[in-house]
């Protein structure tokens, strides 16, 4: 008796690979196969650029993630140089989730995110220095300004949880977001195709901020979980 053809096991397509990791894999090759040292200066933007055929934007986003995970640096005027040497496979290991269930795959990511961003918001409150703030403040207003005009702001709202990172000083967790960026993104892409996902943390964004100037790590905590909290909740409320 055959099989019926319904029953076989779905072979699907495999995801697109986006431009600015394409770049990133390129240049690591690049790195190993030229054998560069620490202290080697890299290719120009403009001849990336020609080399690979892709945009500024995209060379940039590839240089920023070689700069959070601390193996490059850009020297204003002079160019970007290696700060160790690395291969493909020691610059890019992303940590992403089996995406066949999108509930459970956020709520475990969710799980990790409670322990990074709790901690990273208590060390920026102790570590936050004057300029500190105005970085996080800057992209606080810019994504304040972004929700009341459009009434969902992703990509800033990404920028500011960047922002508390810097004012760790500690840049391992930059390199771990950097490491995770894939699995993280999903909260800021509308996940389930709802806009309004989250939209009640937006006010306590402001109040983690107010904690974090103030210095107070416990209640820099506290904003954070009420932002998780949310997300949390809406989670399971719109995957039913």
């Amino acid at each position: 008796m055959k099989a019926n053809v319904s029953d076989r096991p779905v072979i699907r397509p495999l995801p697109a690979i986006d431009r600015a990791r394409q770049v990133t894999e390129a240049l690591a090759h690049y790195v190993e196969d030229a054998k560069l040292k620490a202290g080697d200066r890299l290719p120009a933007e403009r001849e990336l650029m020609s080399a690979l055929a892709v945009g500024r934007s995209t060379i940039r986003e590839a240089i920023r993630h070689f700069q959070a995970l601390g193996v490059i640096e850009t020297r204003k005027g002079s160019g970007t140089y290696l700060l160790k040497p690395v291969s493909k496979a020691t610059i890019h290991v992303p940590l992403s989730f089996e995406g066949a269930n999108l509930r459970d795959a956020l709520l475990q990511t969710l799980e990790v995110r409670r322990g990074i961003e709790c901690e990273a918001a208590m060390v920026a409150a102790r570590k936050r220095t004057a300029s500190d703030l105005v970085n996080i403040e800057e992209k606080l207003n810019e994504m304040e300004r972004v929700h009341i005009a459009k009434g969902t702001s992703g990509p800033e709202d990404l920028a500011f949880h960047m922002a508390v990172y810097d004012a760790t000083h500690n840049p391992m967790f930059g390199q771990l977001l950097e490491q995770m960026r894939e699995t993280f993104v999903r909260f800021w892409t509308h996940p389930f195709d709802r806009q309004d996902f989250a939209r009640r943390s937006f006010p306590f964004h402001r109040t983690l901020f107010n904690a974090i100037a103030a210095q107070d790590p416990q209640a820099a905590r506290e904003e954070t979980l009420k932002i998780l909290d949310v997300v949390e909740e809406d989670i399971k409320e719109m995957s039913k």
